[in-house]
Protein backbone atom coordinates (compact mmCIF):
# COMPACT_ATOMS: atom_id res chain seq x y z
CA UNK A 1 0.00 0.00 0.00
CA UNK A 2 3.07 2.94 1.11
CA UNK A 3 4.22 1.89 -2.59
CA UNK A 4 0.98 3.03 -4.24
CA UNK A 5 1.04 6.42 -2.52
CA UNK A 6 4.61 7.10 -3.12
CA UNK A 7 4.17 6.18 -6.74
CA UNK A 8 1.00 8.72 -6.87
CA UNK A 9 3.12 10.95 -5.55
CA UNK A 10 5.84 10.85 -7.83
CA UNK A 11 3.45 10.69 -10.74
CA UNK A 12 1.72 14.31 -9.77
CA UNK A 13 5.45 15.33 -9.29
CA UNK A 14 6.62 14.28 -13.04
CA UNK A 15 3.06 15.76 -13.73
CA UNK A 16 3.94 19.00 -12.30
CA UNK A 17 7.40 19.60 -13.08
CA UNK A 18 7.21 18.09 -17.08
CA UNK A 19 3.78 19.98 -18.22
CA UNK A 20 2.49 22.29 -15.27
CA UNK A 21 5.47 24.41 -15.04
CA UNK A 22 6.82 24.83 -18.15
CA UNK A 23 3.34 25.81 -19.28
CA UNK A 24 3.07 28.70 -16.81
CA UNK A 25 6.31 29.71 -17.81
CA UNK A 26 5.40 30.03 -21.70
CA UNK A 27 2.43 32.21 -20.24
CA UNK A 28 4.35 34.39 -18.20
CA UNK A 29 6.52 35.52 -21.44
CA UNK A 30 3.27 35.31 -23.91
CA UNK A 31 2.23 38.00 -21.00
CA UNK A 32 4.96 39.65 -20.97
CA UNK A 33 5.12 40.56 -24.65
CA UNK A 34 1.75 41.55 -25.01
CA UNK A 35 2.23 44.05 -22.21
CA UNK A 36 5.56 45.46 -23.85
CA UNK A 37 4.35 45.89 -27.63
CA UNK A 38 4.27 49.42 -28.94
CA UNK A 39 3.08 51.21 -32.18
CA UNK A 40 5.73 51.06 -34.01
CA UNK A 41 7.48 47.75 -33.46
CA UNK A 42 8.52 45.60 -35.78
CA UNK A 43 6.94 42.30 -34.61
CA UNK A 44 6.86 38.30 -36.32
CA UNK A 45 3.39 36.96 -36.15
CA UNK A 46 3.12 33.37 -34.92
CA UNK A 47 2.13 32.61 -38.48
CA UNK A 48 5.57 33.88 -40.01
CA UNK A 49 4.47 37.01 -41.15
CA UNK A 50 6.91 40.22 -40.49
CA UNK A 51 5.75 43.52 -39.99
CA UNK A 52 5.16 46.58 -38.13
CA UNK A 53 2.55 47.44 -35.90
CA UNK A 54 0.23 50.57 -36.99
CA UNK A 55 -2.31 50.17 -34.57
CA UNK A 56 -2.85 48.15 -31.88
CA UNK A 57 -5.98 47.59 -29.98
CA UNK A 58 -7.16 45.83 -27.07
CA UNK A 59 -7.88 42.15 -29.09
CA UNK A 60 -6.36 43.32 -32.79
CA UNK A 61 -3.46 45.30 -34.03
CA UNK A 62 -2.90 46.15 -37.25
CA UNK A 63 0.19 45.13 -39.25
CA UNK A 64 2.00 47.03 -42.50
CA UNK A 65 3.74 44.24 -44.08
CA UNK A 66 4.64 46.08 -47.18
CA UNK A 67 4.46 49.96 -47.93
CA UNK A 68 0.86 50.68 -48.15
CA UNK A 69 -0.68 46.91 -47.07
CA UNK A 70 -2.01 46.25 -43.45
CA UNK A 71 -3.15 43.42 -42.41
CA UNK A 72 -5.65 42.94 -39.21
CA UNK A 73 -4.05 40.25 -36.69
CA UNK A 74 -4.99 39.06 -33.24
CA UNK A 75 -3.27 40.53 -31.07
CA UNK A 76 -2.23 36.97 -29.39
CA UNK A 77 -0.91 36.05 -32.96
CA UNK A 78 2.04 38.46 -32.31
CA UNK A 79 4.93 35.87 -31.80
CA UNK A 80 7.70 38.26 -31.00
CA UNK A 81 9.07 41.83 -31.07
CA UNK A 82 12.14 41.80 -33.65
CA UNK A 83 14.66 44.05 -32.57
CA UNK A 84 17.46 43.62 -35.21
CA UNK A 85 15.38 43.29 -38.89
CA UNK A 86 18.64 41.46 -40.66
CA UNK A 87 19.59 38.86 -37.60
CA UNK A 88 16.04 36.99 -38.13
CA UNK A 89 17.38 35.50 -40.96
CA UNK A 90 20.29 34.34 -40.20
CA UNK A 91 20.11 31.16 -38.86
CA UNK A 92 23.10 29.38 -36.39
CA UNK A 93 25.43 28.62 -37.98
CA UNK A 94 24.71 30.03 -41.63
CA UNK A 95 27.79 30.98 -43.60
CA UNK A 96 27.33 34.58 -44.59
CA UNK A 97 28.81 36.99 -46.90
CA UNK A 98 31.48 38.22 -44.46
CA UNK A 99 33.17 34.61 -43.69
Amino acid sequence: MPLVIIWVLLMAVAFYLLLWRPQQRRMSMVRSLQSQLEQGNDVLTTSGIYGRIVRLGADDADIEIAPGTVIRVARGAIGQVVREPGEQFDAPGEATEAG
